[in-house]
């Protein structure tokens, strides 16, 4: 049952959108008729077109809410399915450009390009680094053990006006040597990206579990990249 309302929940979004989607192309693409005949029509009362136009953008604001609420749900999902099994280990990122660009590289003769979901999970566990998709039957996007993990460091990059951490990830793999700069995402409603003491403290675990599998295996231990800040939260808040 769960698996035919969760069908029917699909289709009317997909309706919804498409139906949306139909209304915005026709104000665009028939823009000029619309200015041509506008005039030669009779007076008629604002209220009308004013309502008209109220009904498109509460249509497109209802679509968008569905969409996003239907995306935070997966995710949402996906994040309890993977915590059951990699219990502390799962983090959340937000796709940008540059991250799939450099995963696209990394990704080996025939094989699929890694697709993220624009709120992906990532599990650094004791094995590796890796970015999974999907709701609550996660699909593993891609992966990388640590002995493919040249080192960890905290940069920062511009999102919109504001400045903002980002966790980089140099891969080194088949003679190539990539970094991935991961945004990762702040759970708490209203927030955005994940900064101060929270990114922080995630970066060095994720560098401490680098470090300890390398020296479980005997290789060699990544170059110190400087020391990650510690801050405290009555810090942070200042």
């Amino acid at each position: 049952m769960s698996t035919i309302a969760t069908r029917h929940r699909t289709g009317l979004i997909v309706l919804v959108a498409l139906a949306a989607a139909a209304v915005i192309a026709a104000l665009v693409l028939g823009g000029r008729q619309v200015e041509r005949i506008v005039p030669t029509l009779p007076d008629i009362p604002g209220t009308p077109v004013a309502l008209g136009l109220a009904a498109v953008a509460g249509l497109i604001v209802l679509v968008s809410a569905i969409v996003r609420g239907a995306a935070s749900a997966r995710a949402r999902a996906r994040h309890r399915a993977l915590e059951s099994v990699h219990a502390g280990a799962v983090g959340c990122g937000i796709r940008n450009r540059d991250l799939v660009g450099r995963l696209d590289e990394l990704t080996r003769p025939g094989g699929r390009a890694p697709r993220l979901p624009a709120r992906f999970s990532v599990v650094a566990d004791d094995h590796g680094i890796s970015f999974w998709g999907g709701g609550r039957r996660p699909r593993r996007a891609a992966a990388f053990p640590w002995r493919e993990v040249r080192n960890i460091r905290a940069d920062s990059t511009v999102a919109g006006s504001t400045s903002v951490p980002v966790a980089v990830v140099r891969i080194r793999r088949d003679g190539s040597s990539i970094e991935l700069p991961m945004m990762l995402s702040d759970p708490r409603p209203g927030r955005y990206a994940l900064t101060d003491a929270p990114f922080f403290a995630t970066v060095r675990a994720w560098k401490a579990r680098h470090r300890a599998a390398l020296a479980a295996e005997g290789l060699e231990l990544p170059p110190v990249t400087g020391a990650i800040p510690i801050v405290r939260p009555d810090r942070s808040a200042a």
